[in-house]
């Protein structure tokens, strides 16, 4: 049994850091669009990936926060930054039109890989605790670990928080987080894997065919 209890905290831990890479990667990009310095980059970075985990223990009273106890979330996200924007200053041209189309749609993805990863990594954390027969809870912790770094960054980046306009974003992570709960009974890495699946292939979805939630034009507000 406990062989196998770490062998889940393994494949656990290896989910975490690829999401840590890909949500870090999603902030260097709004990073170097906003034209910020290194330091901004690795900010935005770091609280894309971090951001999330830390409302979320902050809620169930997990203090201090994972991030602060196991730094190496942190130093994943500024090694990833750090990587992509040496890559960039000393090779301006990657900053071409047509490099950056490509770069951006390599973000979208691995931000939607990051969104479920962190998605049921919140749902896990919710479960392991006293408070796993709350699914309401449950599911707001997935939630809001999956998209709570990408909305203090947006704000960081004085911008229109992602989850609020784009592409299905949040509701993505809200089905993904219900299914991985449900499911839990059937096995946590597998509910994971299965949560995670169903975010990004409906975030994947809404980018290809262009899925957004109904909303009123201002045109149409204008008396």
């Amino acid at each position: 049994m406990d062989i196998f209890i770490e062998h889940n905290d393994i494949i656990i831990f290896i989910m975490e850091i690829i999401g840590t890479i890909a949500f870090a990667s999603s902030g260097a990009l709004t990073a170097f669009k906003q034209d910020m310095d290194i330091f901004g980059v690795n900010v935005l970075a770091v609280i894309t990936s971090v951001g999330g985990g830390i409302i979320r223990d902050l809620i169930i009273g997990n203090t201090p926060p994972v991030t602060f106890q196991k730094p190496i979330y942190a130093i994943v996200a500024m090694i990833t930054c750090n990587l992509l924007f040496l890559a960039f200053y000393f090779n301006g041209s990657l900053l071409g039109n047509k490099f950056m189309i490509t770069y951006e749609r390599i973000m979208l993805i691995l931000d939607a890989v990051g969104l479920g990863i962190f998605t049921v990594v919140g749902v896990s954390a919710g479960m392991n605790t006293h408070h796993g027969n709350n699914l309401f809870l449950v599911v707001f912790l997935g939630v809001i670990t999956g998209v709570g770094g990408g909305v203090i960054r947006d704000m960081l980046a004085i911008q229109k928080p992602y989850i609020l306009v784009r592409h299905v974003y949040a509701c993505a992570s809200i089905l993904g987080a219900v299914i991985c709960a449900f499911l839990w009974t059937a096995g946590e890495i597998l509910s994971m894997f299965t949560g995670a699946i169903v975010v990004l292939v409906i975030r994947l979805m809404a980018m290809t065919f262009k899925w957004n939630l109904p909303k009123l034009r201002t045109s149409s507000l204008k008396r």
